[in-house]
């Protein structure tokens, strides 16, 4: 199964989906089998077997969510708060001068300056997601431009190679 951007089930679905187990855990006490309780619950078979072994094992308890899985993440909630203030500021206040656009080796090294530790870039693009940000495709003017010269050279230069 995939999940949205995010990665597993929300906290939301992890209730509703205790909350399913711990029906099943009150069906098991009345009596009911798991075959049972897998066609009223709406749920595999299996699924209502496992639950039933764990009942018996640990009772109710045992059917409680274990949270969220995976391996937390080392970008604390404070940094983030950080990060989010230091991306509003731009590039150059960071010390890259030579264009304003963010990049994620950028932004790997400025949190990396900053915390001392290392994202890999496609996990610093989920970060940066679940922060809210998203991709940009920038403009592409130097702050630099001259419009006269870009008018002068359209004009010019360009009607003579366009000749050709």
């Amino acid at each position: 199964m995939r999940y949205p951007d995010g990665g597993g089930l929300t906290a939301v679905e992890r209730a509703r989906r205790e909350r399913v187990r711990f029906q099943a855990a009150e069906m098991f006490a009345a009596g009911m089998r798991p075959p049972q309780v897998a066609r009223v619950l709406r749920v595999s078979r299996k699924s209502a077997y496992a639950w039933h072994a764990a009942w018996r094992q640990g009772g109710r308890d045992a059917l409680r969510s274990k949270g969220p899985s995976g391996v937390a993440s080392r970008m604390q909630p404070g940094w983030r708060a950080w990060l989010a203030r230091a991306l509003e500021q731009g590039p150059a206040v960071h010390g890259w001068r030579e264009d304003q656009r963010w990049t994620l080796a950028r932004i790997s090294v400025l949190v990396a300056r900053r915390f001392h530790v290392r994202f890999s870039q496609p996990q610093l693009s989920r970060i940066l997601r679940q922060m809210g940000f998203s991709v940009q495709v920038p403009v592409h003017r130097a702050a630099e431009r001259d419009e006269e010269q870009v008018r002068v050279w359209r004009e010019e230069t360009w009607a003579r190679v366009e000749r050709r």
